[in-house]
């Protein structure tokens, strides 16, 4: 169904893939970290980032696929510059020991894409006793971000060249729980409902990046914040559900994005010069698209920025 998609305003659809969009972009020297680069439209990204000349570093919770994967992307690109590194976004300690390591290497930071995810697991909490779609998708990434700031600030300012932060989302933003953000009720197993759990750290990326470019805007720092939707990929993201599962592996390929088309519009997002300048806003198809009224009120992201920054400074459990 994609060869059907019409351009949009970038001059891109929902068939452009990771390559299409970043054709003739020359990204060397610039560095980027890419979280949830050992699957998926991470490796895609990671691939095709570094394959336009970004030193990119891969942030993965397992090392050895990791490594696997960064020897392929190097087979395939010789002149390709790829680092692996150990995160585990669900671990707050992992996050900083991670941001210790990579600001001890003396590398730039040009460019963080906060990709990695779980998508509707059964209940289960983080290792610092948060829901785990909560805590991986939004809070190890809030934190990772926060620890990067300043490296990503220096960067921009040494080199003259714009910062950029994208948060992965998903259209799954519009299906979070009625509410929004169950600030109160981020770890009540009882109204836990996976999918619903899901739509609300999806929320929270957005919500994190719209916030996060208003501060940066205000302090007059050359770095821009946005969020988008990749599209409908079949990845590992299904593998608790059966169901989906056996249905993707009929009729997904037919009805879904692949892989190189759904690694585009973060590509895109992160590296493309028609970027320049914006910030806070939403993409899909490699186009600016609109978010559902919660993901774009402003008081919640408020709200949701001083929450997480309460889980992740003073090391409280949520209630």
């Amino acid at each position: 169904m994609w060869f059907v998609s019409r351009k949009g305003p970038s001059g891109f659809s929902a068939s452009s893939t990771a390559e299409e969009v970043t054709q003739g972009i020359n990204g060397t020297g610039l560095t980027a970290i890419v979280t949830g680069a050992s699957s998926g439209i991470g490796t895609e990204t990671a691939r095709v980032l570094a394959l336009r000349g970004v030193h990119v570093v891969m942030a993965v919770r397992n090392v050895a696929t990791g490594r696997e994967v960064q020897e392929a992307i190097i087979k395939e690109n010789p002149t390709a510059k790829v680092d692996t590194m150990e995160l585990d976004l669900s671990s707050m300690a992992s996050v900083r020991n991670f941001a210790s390591n990579f600001k001890s290497s003396g590398l730039p930071l040009n460019i963080l894409v906060n990709n990695a995810g779980v998508m509707a697991s059964p209940f289960l909490l983080s290792k610092d006793k948060i829901e785990l779609q909560f805590a991986t998708n939004h809070v190890g990434h809030f934190l990772l971000t926060n620890l990067l700031l300043e490296t990503l600030k220096k960067t921009a300012k040494n080199s003259e060249r714009e910062g950029r932060i994208v948060n992965v989302s998903s259209r799954r933003h519009q299906f979070s729980y009625r509410e929004g953000i169950r600030f109160d009720k981020i770890n009540d197993q009882s109204g836990y409902n996976g999918l619903s759990a899901y739509g609300q750290s999806k929320l929270a990326n957005i919500l994190h990046a719209s916030e996060l470019a208003r501060q940066l805007k205000e302090e007059g720092v050359k770095i821009t914040a946005n969020s988008l939707h990749p599209g409908a990929i079949p990845t590992n993201l299904f593998r608790y559900h059966n169901l989906i599962n056996g249905f993707l592996g009929v009729l997904g390929k037919h009805v879904m994005k692949n892989v190189q088309q759904g690694a585009a519009t973060t590509c895109y997002v992160a590296l493309h010069q028609q970027i320049n300048g914006i910030s806070g806003q939403y993409f899909a198809d490699s186009n600016i698209a609109k978010a559902n009224s919660q993901a774009n009120d402003s008081e919640l992201a408020k709200r949701l920025w001083d929450f997480t920054q309460k889980l992740v400074s003073s090391g409280l459990q949520t209630p």
